[in-house]
Protein backbone atom coordinates (compact mmCIF):
# COMPACT_ATOMS: atom_id res chain seq x y z
CA UNK A 1 0.00 0.00 0.00
CA UNK A 2 1.12 3.54 -0.68
CA UNK A 3 -0.02 6.23 1.49
CA UNK A 4 0.56 9.91 0.24
CA UNK A 5 -1.28 13.29 0.59
CA UNK A 6 -0.91 16.75 1.87
CA UNK A 7 -1.90 19.27 4.62
CA UNK A 8 -5.66 18.62 4.23
CA UNK A 9 -5.88 14.77 2.27
CA UNK A 10 -4.78 11.53 2.33
CA UNK A 11 -4.74 8.90 -0.26
CA UNK A 12 -4.39 5.18 0.12
CA UNK A 13 -3.22 3.11 -3.20
CA UNK A 14 -3.49 -0.64 -3.09
CA UNK A 15 -1.80 -0.73 -6.16
CA UNK A 16 -4.58 -2.93 -7.44
CA UNK A 17 -6.20 -0.06 -9.41
CA UNK A 18 -8.10 0.85 -6.15
CA UNK A 19 -7.12 4.25 -4.42
CA UNK A 20 -9.67 6.00 -2.00
CA UNK A 21 -9.05 9.88 -0.80
CA UNK A 22 -10.09 10.74 3.05
CA UNK A 23 -9.65 14.25 4.20
CA UNK A 24 -8.46 15.52 7.33
CA UNK A 25 -6.08 17.60 8.76
CA UNK A 26 -2.67 17.77 9.63
CA UNK A 27 -1.72 18.09 13.54
CA UNK A 28 1.20 19.30 14.85
CA UNK A 29 3.54 16.49 15.87
CA UNK A 30 3.65 14.49 13.04
CA UNK A 31 -0.06 13.73 12.92
CA UNK A 32 -2.79 13.16 10.70
CA UNK A 33 -6.41 12.95 11.39
CA UNK A 34 -8.21 11.02 8.73
CA UNK A 35 -11.94 11.45 8.34
CA UNK A 36 -13.75 8.01 7.80
CA UNK A 37 -16.99 9.58 6.50
CA UNK A 38 -15.35 11.07 3.73
CA UNK A 39 -13.69 7.59 2.26
CA UNK A 40 -17.51 6.57 0.33
CA UNK A 41 -15.66 5.94 -2.93
CA UNK A 42 -12.63 4.37 -4.52
CA UNK A 43 -11.94 6.50 -6.89
CA UNK A 44 -13.42 6.17 -10.61
CA UNK A 45 -14.28 3.67 -12.09
CA UNK A 46 -14.94 1.75 -8.73
CA UNK A 47 -17.76 1.65 -6.81
CA UNK A 48 -18.70 2.43 -3.24
CA UNK A 49 -16.50 1.49 -0.73
CA UNK A 50 -17.28 -1.88 1.62
CA UNK A 51 -17.72 -1.50 5.27
CA UNK A 52 -15.23 -4.50 5.86
CA UNK A 53 -12.68 -2.59 2.64
CA UNK A 54 -12.36 0.20 4.96
CA UNK A 55 -11.81 -1.99 8.08
CA UNK A 56 -9.26 -3.68 5.99
CA UNK A 57 -7.64 -0.65 4.91
CA UNK A 58 -7.36 0.54 8.34
CA UNK A 59 -5.47 -2.29 10.02
CA UNK A 60 -3.40 -2.36 7.17
CA UNK A 61 -2.28 1.48 8.01
CA UNK A 62 -1.88 1.00 11.30
CA UNK A 63 0.26 -2.04 11.02
CA UNK A 64 2.37 0.20 8.47
CA UNK A 65 2.67 2.85 10.85
CA UNK A 66 6.31 3.78 13.10
CA UNK A 67 7.91 6.05 14.51
CA UNK A 68 9.67 7.68 11.49
CA UNK A 69 6.23 8.46 9.47
CA UNK A 70 3.47 10.33 10.12
CA UNK A 71 0.48 9.26 12.25
CA UNK A 72 -2.73 8.73 11.18
CA UNK A 73 -5.50 8.98 13.13
CA UNK A 74 -9.16 7.88 11.73
CA UNK A 75 -12.20 8.91 13.26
Amino acid sequence: MKITGSMNYVKFDLENGYVIKAEGEMLVGRKFVAYMDTMKTWEPPHEKISKEQMERIIQEVQKSMNENTVQIIFE
